[in-house]
């Protein structure tokens, strides 16, 4: 078995934002993923899908609009299409790197489901923003249906959706044998299939999960020795955007917890980041957090890189 278990959490440059692009994304991916195979580290890996769960929503609602007969694909469904087609991407290119390596590792996806609070907050102030622009009376419609949208001014409507808190991620067990089995693991992808538990029945619900949120609570959950989230800037920077913006090589948990109160981080970009190696040592203090960007991750596991956030 691996020395090191690991969460990796892919962003939105890990995979591209089309079909087309995702192919080619997931191979440079996957080398990095492979290199951190090589440095000893089992790989459990979870990923965004903010471009393709759209992508899917919106094909899904064009064919019902062309043949009347289709029902709609809800949220929950296309959370579904998502994780199955990116997680075969990032398998089938991940095992063809490692081969290449002459490393004969099992690469498996996990179809994932996380339960949610039907009554979080999340629920009446939807922020996630997906889907096609629509006109003004395609949003009337969707809005009579009880959906959100918002307007994004000379462009059109979009839907939005709630983005809630995981409460538990209903296939651990199954993640954590094959964890545990030294297999390099996909589960939770874009968040995970969003789900409310009504006695023994998981009903889909229309929403997102927040993938950092998801990607913290997975490495608790599975204790692992530390969580990887990589993003498209080599590390935290305080005052990030602005003139004399500083690199933070290190943090401690209680000074993120200070630099979010002081709103150095963007909400929908770092600030979920911040909140999830904040979350994941709290209940893995022994554990470590490395922030980075793919091009810089496999010498930022060696120290020469990226922030590290510890307890």
């Amino acid at each position: 078995m691996s020395k090191k278990r690991v969460v990796v959490s892919l962003g939105h440059e890990a995979l591209g934002y089309t079909t087309q692009a995702q192919w080619d994304a997931v191979k440079a991916t996957a080398k990095a993923l492979a290199d951190l195979v090589e440095e000893d580290y089992q790989l459990t890996i979870t990923h965004s899908n903010g471009p393709q769960v759209s992508m899917i929503h919106k094909a899904m609602t064009e064919l019902r609009r062309v043949y009347i007969d289709y029902t709609p694909a809800p949220m929950c469904v296309c959370s579904a299409m998502s994780q199955g087609y990116v997680g075969y991407d990032i398998q089938n290119a991940l095992r063809s790197e490692l081969l290449s390596r002459g490393i004969s590792k099992p690469v498996s996806t996990i179809l994932t489901q996380v339960t949610v609070d039907p009554y979080d907050d999340a629920f009446y102030e939807p922020t996630k923003v997906i889907g096609r622009y629509m006109s003004a009376e395609d949003a009337e419609i969707e809005m009579k249906k009880g959906n959100y949208v918002k307007e994004d001014p000379g462009k059109g409507f979009r839907r939005v959706v709630a983005a809630p808190r995981p409460i538990d991620i209903v296939e651990i067990e199954a993640i954590r044998a094959l964890a545990d089995a030294g297999q390099e693991v996909i589960a939770c992808g874009g968040g995970g299939i969003p789900v409310i538990e009504q006695q023994h029945v998981l009903k889909g619900a229309s929403a997102v999960i927040e993938k950092d949120a998801i990607a913290g609570k997975l490495a608790a959950d599975l204790k692992c020795d530390e969580l990887i989230i990589l993003t498209g800037v080599d590390c935290v920077y305080r005052d990030f955007g602005r003139e004399g913006q500083t690199p933070l090589p290190e943090l401690t948990a209680a000074q993120a917890r200070d630099l979010i109160s002081e709103g150095q981080f963007e909400a929908g970009t770092m600030l979920p980041k911040i909140e999830a190696a904040v979350y994941y040592l709290k209940k893995v203090p022994e554990g470590r957090v490395l922030i980075t960007s793919m091009k810089k991750v496999k010498d930022a596991v060696k120290g020469k890189g990226g922030t590290v956030i510890t307890a």
